[in-house]
């Protein structure tokens, strides 16, 4: 009985948040994937069990099996829904859960007898636990199919190939979006062709890797390509051409490659060192006002360390200063880079704060060495070198309450006053911030796996801008926070809800106010613009310059008939109303699709 006690008073520490046993970074979940709306439910049901920052995106696997884990053994019953979560996370992150003849610990070593468990960050305190019986407790877990594919393919639900040895597995996986739809408004078809493959592995669980590369044709509605034409940019890509269908005389539309990849090493339990080309995503909402997934994908070497109830990111990148179409020519394209750090912090197992700081900077392609200092205030570095380089400051909070109820939110500081933002109430122009407020209700109404979101954005006019367009918070011609850029307000709900096991319906409704610039004026709208351009110095609200309303509903219906294998049901409504009767636009769309291995996209515009 003592023994017991002892035990559930250890496993208590561990849950709070003490510490982690857990690698410093590894292999994350790709973003917008299926995983995500069950990792966000038990960040709320279970607090006292998260160990993971939520706000730092993507989320490492290893975290996800070892909450996975610890939900499993709680007491009480779990309903049938909240057990299929469970062993859709075992089946999808299985390198975690080794069978019983391939245990492997940190070291990468089979182990055996008993292995120390720590209880604190120091590695200081431990106790002792039966190697053997703990991977047999990780290989009821660890499902099989006893007809694989072939005898080789899909030997496990997850995965189309795979295989582990000591010290060394490697997993392969196709994916797939074949996607039709039909615009009430416009007479062409819209076709989405994408395909491609992701390879995922590790060696001694201290080095691990991960490389995707999808090929995309595809026809975009008429809103998008507005968007595309006005700045030479396709949303979420790099390089793109236009492309004429050979087959389907009437599919037309553009070519991209979107490559993933990226390889890391835990230097300690606490640290973690990445280098790749990729994306992230700082924040809890739908939205993010400090850094998203919205632009191309950057080059990077990323710092993660995780060591009682902190987590420290670095993030060192390189950013294109415009687009691949923007008339260079033969020409490289201009650089610029960013220098980016948030400290996260869990006082309380149900509250986290963060603290975000980023430099954007431009040196003739070569990269301010001073800014790769990971511990200084960016800022301070920024006033030694007498630079003008365009410095942000964010926090981000996320609060449980009752098991049930997130409040999370968001401030981006820019540059500001505080004589003209509080005494002088003038609309000056450099008093540049945005705010996020929002609220998730977990199993809303006492309906299990009905999941509520609503969130409000706000962001001044000429945010993220600099005095030069090397300075803005841009990527390829993207913003690299809020799609919509600067100068808006922004409402947004969605609903979630399981049908049947297989079967999630979610609806997003997004109501958004943006003053657009006019073809000759800045009013603040696109961040890439130099803001010396500014039409006002003073008397500068949201949503002036042109002023649109625009409104988005969209219900989509996934029906998984195995493992990350979907067959999509959507219907998409937008309709943009501006002062510029030019830029009305309406669009209805329905459409049917088929996705492997690929996560939902998010409205956007």
């Amino acid at each position: 009985m003592k023994n017991k006690i002892k035990l559930a008073l250890l496993f208590c520490l561990l849950s709070w948040g003490k510490i982690s046993y857990l690698a410093a970074q590894g292999i994350g979940i790709p973003l917008n994937t299926y995983s995500y709306d069950i990792l966000d439910r038990w960040s709320i049901l279970y607090p006292e069990h998260n160990g993971i920052f939520n706000e730092m995106k993507y989320f490492n696997r290893r975290d996800a099996v070892q909450l996975a884990l610890q939900i499993d053994s709680l007491e009480g019953d779990l309903s049938n829904r909240s057990r299929q979560d469970l062993q859709y996370i075992f089946n999808d992150n299985n390198e975690f859960l080794s069978p019983t003849e391939n245990p492997t610990t940190l070291s990468g070593k089979n182990e055996t007898g008993l292995k120390k468990v720590y209880v604190d960050s120091t590695s200081q305190f431990y106790y002792l636990e039966s190697s053997e019986q703990n991977a047999s407790m990780s290989s009821e877990r660890y499902s099989t199919n006893s007809k694989p594919l072939l005898k080789y393919f899909y030997r496990t639900p997850a995965n189309f190939f795979e295989f582990s040895t000591k010290g060394f597995y490697i997993k392969v996986n196709p994916i797939f979006d074949i996607n039709y739809g039909k615009d009430g408004q416009e007479s062409s078809f819209l076709l989405t062709n994408t395909k491609g493959a992701e390879i995922r592995g590790g060696i001694d669980d201290r080095v691990y890797f991960y490389t995707s590369l999808v090929e995309t044709q595809t026809s975009f509605p008429s809103y998008v390509n507005t968007f595309i034409n006005e700045r030479q940019a396709v949303p979420g890509a790099g390089f793109y051409k236009n492309f004429q269908s050979s087959v389907l005389k009437k599919w037309s539309g553009y070519d991209y490659n979107i490559a993933n990849g990226y390889i890391g090493f835990n230097v300690t339990r606490h640290i973690g060192v990445q280098f790749g080309y990729g994306n992230m995503f700082l924040g809890n909402g739908y939205r993010s006002l400090l850094l998203s997934d919205f632009s191309n994908n950057l080059l990077y070497l990323k710092l993660n360390t995780r060591i009682w109830k902190f987590h420290y990111q670095n993030i060192f990148g390189e950013l294109a200063a415009k687009g691949s179409r923007d008339d260079q020519g033969d020409a490289l394209i201009p650089k610029k880079f960013i220098a980016a750090h948030t400290l996260s912090i869990k006082p309380f197992k149900n509250l986290t704060l963060s603290a975000f700081e980023a430099i954007i900077f431009s040196r003739s392609q070569q990269f301010e060495l001073h800014y790769l200092n990971p511990i200084i205030f960016l800022r301070s570095i920024e006033g030694g070198l007498g630079s003008k380089d365009n410095a942000l400051l964010g926090f981000n909070a996320d609060w449980v309450i009752g098991k049930r109820v997130s409040l999370y939110g968001q401030l981006i500081l820019d540059e500001f006053k505080f004589d003209e933002l509080i005494s002088n109430n003038r609309g000056w122009w450099a008093n540049k911030y945005g705010i996020q407020l929002g609220a998730k209700y977990i199993n809303a109404f006492g309906v299990d796996h009905l999941d509520l979101q609503a969130e409000y954005n706000v962001v001044r006019p000429f945010t993220y801008s600099h005095n030069d367009s090397l300075g803005g918070y841009t990527h390829y011609n993207q913003p690299l926070a809020h799609p919509l850029g600067s100068n808006f307000r922004e409402m947004i709900f969605k609903a979630r809800y399981p049908i049947l096991p297989k079967l999630v319906a979610e609806l997003t409704l997004i109501k958004a106010m943006q003053g657009e610039n006019n073809p000759t004026e800045n009013w603040g709208a696109y961040p890439l613009l130099p803001n010396l351009t500014r039409v006002l110095d003073y008397d500068n609200t949201i949503g002036q310059g042109t002023k649109a309303d625009i409104l988005q509903a969209k219900l989509h219906m996934a029906y998984q008939v195995y493992h990350n294998i979907f067959f999509d049901l959507q219907y998409y409504y937008r309709k943009k109303e501006s002062q510029d009767l030019t830029r009305n636009q309406s669009n209805q769309i329905i459409s049917l699709g088929f996705r492997m291995n690929m996560g939902l996209k998010k409205l956007s515009f």
